[in-house]
C-alpha cells in the first residue's frame, strides 16, 4: 500500500511533458511561419504576441506547476500583470488625445 501511495505522489506522467513540448514546438513553428509568409502591420504583431503569450502561459502552467496551485496563488501571480496590461492599453488610447492637444497647442504658438 505504501508503494502505491508513493508512486502516485511522485509527479506527473511523461506524457504530459511530451505533449507540452510538442505544443511548444507547434506554437514556435507558427511563430516562424508568421515571418516566413511575411505578414505585415497589425496582423503580424497580433499573431506574434498571441503566440508568445500562449507559449508563456503553457510554460508557466506546466513546467512551473501553476496549473496545480490554489486559485489565490494563481490570482496573486497573474492578476498584477493583467492590470498593468490594461493600464498600458489605457495609456496607448490616451496618447492620441495628448498628441492632438500638443499639435494644436504648438500650431497656435502657445
Amino acid at each position: 500500500m505504501a508503494q502505491t501511495r508513493a508512486s502516485k505522489e511522485q509527479g506527473h506522467s511523461i506524457k504530459l511533458y511530451l505533449v507540452t513540448w510538442i505544443l511548444l514546438f507547434v506554437l514556435s513553428a507558427c511563430s516562424y511561419l508568421v515571418d516566413y509568409f511575411q505578414l505585415q502591420s497589425e496582423l503580424r504583431w497580433s499573431l506574434i504576441l498571441l503566440l508568445m503569450f500562449l507559449k508563456a502561459g503553457l510554460i508557466v502552467a506546466v513546467f512551473m506547476h501553476m496549473a496545480w496551485e490554489h486559485l489565490t496563488l494563481i490570482y496573486a501571480v497573474l492578476l498584477p500583470p493583467l492590470v498593468l496590461f490594461v493600464f498600458v492599453g489605457i495609456m496607448v488610447h490616451e496618447s492620441g488625445y495628448t498628441l492632438a492637444t500638443r499639435q494644436i497647442s504648438f500650431a497656435l504658438g502657445q
